[in-house]
């Protein structure tokens, strides 16, 4: 028996890092937290919203029971509320408008009756008041001593479809709360930053005689032509230092892949396929993956910037139409049913590159345009599913998913 139970722990450890591997942690043994609002200066419209993105936040980070009962205390009480005692930790948190009106907010975690961590924080809109609650619940997990949720104070940009060919170009908060559309009029799709510090970003416009990449330098809103192609022009990913783009052009007639350095003003043809070559992303410094049809059927694939060697990457599916990568996994669309007279389902796939696993991450609707956080802890995606367009969230280690819907239109590509 010693020697079974052994064995078993030893496979537990080997497999506890494959995100391919589903380990669902259950409920019940996640320790419970309440939240206790002690607001002052704001109506209770306000309050309201607030608490409701704070329970959000505090439910996605995943390492909580959370209670939604919203209740009312005053933050220098030495105890907690009666309907709290029994709960592991307490969140109580105060809301108060300076004479500059800026939103300021006090919080501290409760446990046992004792103050354990407090943070004060200040912002000057109230109207971005989502980001103080992101704040909070990164901090929360790093006080818990959590691998970091920094993808949480990311901003999303993404292309909402409004009408026929026209739509606009949006920033937002990962649970859409915050949304600025900063691009309008026209056809403008496949929004992607340009930079890890979210001040500038490449789009495509499609009301010219060619489509065109755009870049846009946020805070000065000026808006520079960089290129056109015949047929497609699209950049599907920056490299980590910002300085070489991936782009897919059809100068031959079919899709390709190119990468094009901003220093040197040069492009250089990685693929020359005769069919289609698309969606590529940077799987490190010197390789990238890509959607290919060349065996009949989209699939992913993978190309040395070094060798040009192409290796098959997908043996799943025979419809897989777009990827994204981080380190050794690789996150894929593929379509699981094939019905020409009703909606079909598309679902993303999880795998790593160094085992034969396969772990499926969605189970209804059209999921698609997968991106990973930059630290791999997170899927960002787009659902659509009976008429609605909404943008999830997968916490991998934690084996949850969360839907954040908008409120119109369809998202057509995103990117944080």
């Amino acid at each position: 028996m010693k020697i079974l139970f052994s064995l078993l722990l030893v496979l537990s450890f080997a497999f506890a890092s494959d995100a391919t591997i589903e380990v669902i942690k259950k409920v019940e043994s996640l320790p419970s937290i309440a939240v206790e609002d002690a607001s002052e200066s704001y109506d209770d419209t306000f309050k309201l919203q607030f608490f409701k993105s704070l329970i959000a936040d505090l439910n996605v980070i995943s390492l909580f029971n959370v209670d939604r009962f919203h209740r009312m205390v005053d933050y220098d009480d030495g105890t907690v509320l009666v309907e709290n005692k029994d709960k592991n930790y307490v969140l109580r948190y105060k809301m108060y408008e300076d004479d500059n009106h800026a939103l300021n907010v006090d919080m501290k975690i409760i446990q046992n009756d004792a103050s354990v961590y407090s943070k004060s924080y200040k912002i000057n809109r109230k109207n971005i008041y989502m980001f103080v609650s992101h704040a909070m619940a990164y901090d929360i997990n790093e006080y818990m001593g959590e691998p970091s949720v920094e993808w949480m104070k990311r901003k999303v940009i993404f292309s909402r479809i409004v009408a026929p060919k026209k739509s606009e170009i949006v920033i937002a908060d990962y649970s859409l709360s915050y949304q600025h559309t900063i691009v309008k009029g026209g056809f403008n799709v496949f929004p992607k930053w340009a930079t890890k510090s979210q001040k500038s970003f490449y789009y495509t416009s499609l009301d010219g005689l060619k489509p065109t990449l755009k870049y846009v330098d946020i805070k000065t809103a000026k808006v520079k032509s960089m290129m056109s192609s015949d047929g497609m022009m699209v950049c599907s990913d920056v490299s980590a230092d910002g300085r070489t783009l991936l782009l897919t052009m059809a100068k031959n007639g079919q899709p390709d892949i190119y990468t094009y350095n901003l220093d040197t003003k040069k492009y250089r043809r990685e693929t020359k396929y005769g069919g289609i070559d698309v969606n590529a992303q940077f799987m490190g410094k010197d390789k990238i993956i890509f959607i290919s049809g060349r065996l009949g059927y989209p699939n992913v694939f993978s190309k040395s910037l070094v060798t040009d060697e192409i290796e098959q990457m997908v043996y799943y599916g025979r419809s897989n139409s777009a990827c994204s990568s981080n380190g050794e996994y690789v996150v894929y669309k593929a379509r699981e049913t094939s019905n020409a007279f009703e909606s079909n389902t598309f679902n993303l796939h999880l795998i790593s590159i160094k085992t034969d696993f396969i772990r499926r991450l969605t189970a209804t609707g059209v999921n698609e345009f997968p991106r990973f956080s930059g630290d791999g802890d997170a899927i960002l995606f787009i659902k659509n599913y009976k008429n609605q367009s909404s943008i999830g969230i997968i916490r991998l280690n934690h084996n949850k998913n969360y839907l954040f819907p908008l409120k119109y239109g369809k998202v057509q590509s995103m990117d944080w």
